[in-house]
């Protein structure tokens, strides 16, 4: 295991440390004294696992793609935004736009989400053990958000085919949200997926409500004027 002391080096020093120690062949890398620094294992394309000692500040494994990060603490806004694949894994919380934008992969945030959780993702799963804020989901594209707790005011805005699921209250839901209730099939995968994520939670499948796309905003039709006017 590669150990990396964060402390008096730069944002730069410290990602190329990680590959440095990632081309010389080590899989299992921690970094100490984080120092709640942005930009951290930005664009990290290798199956290792990193283990952050501490906090994290800005867009943490950002464009990362097969890594496994382990941050023990919370971290800032952008975390994981645009991963490919991979999982990211956070012990605290997490700041706004966690998530954003990613195309695959799997991220858990053990405590509460931010504001814009999972906005514009195309694909992958984002589980949340706390709440999340304002317009998390919104216009997501594919993959699946799941929140344990509760969730902020415009939930699920102009979605297109992302799937979420809230085991808590939501305070509102965005334009063209509905609410149905899971089938067999997702209460199958809710429940595999709190056992291998969040294996002392108290959530079952059954206790989550699904949301998805009324799909009246796929698709624009001036002759339809009205039925657009009315979703928005």
């Amino acid at each position: 295991m590669a150990e990396i002391n964060c402390e008096g080096r730069s944002t730069r020093e410290i990602n190329s440390e990680i590959r440095r120690v990632i081309a010389a062949g080590d899989a299992d890398i921690v970094l100490k004294n984080p120092l709640a620094r942005h930009n951290l294992g930005v664009a990290i394309l290798d199956p290792v696992r990193i283990r952050i000692e501490g906090s994290v500040g800005y867009y943490c494994a950002g464009l990362i793609d097969g890594p496994r990060f382990e941050i023990m603490e919370s971290a800032g806004w952008g975390l994981a935004e645009s991963m490919m694949g991979g999982e990211v894994v956070v012990h605290g919380s997490a700041g706004n736009g966690a998530a954003a934008a990613i195309r695959g992969g799997t991220v858990v945030i053990h405590g509460d989400a931010a504001a814009r959780l999972g906005v514009s993702m195309k694909g992958g799963t984002v589980l949340v053990a706390g709440s999340c804020g304002y317009m998390a989901g919104f216009m997501g594209q594919k993959g699946t958000m799941i929140v344990c707790g509760d969730a902020g005011d415009a939930f699920a805005d102009s979605m297109y085919e992302t799937v979420c699921f809230v085991g808590g209250n939501v305070a509102g839901l965005g334009t063209d949200a509905v609410v149905e209730s899971p089938g067999k099939d997702d209460i199958a995968f809710l429940d595999s997926t709190l056992a291998q994520y969040l294996p002392g939670s108290q959530k079952r499948g059954n206790d989550f409500k699904k949301i998805v796309a009324g799909r009246k905003l796929w698709n624009f039709d001036k002759r339809e004027w009205k039925v657009w006017q009315e979703a928005l």
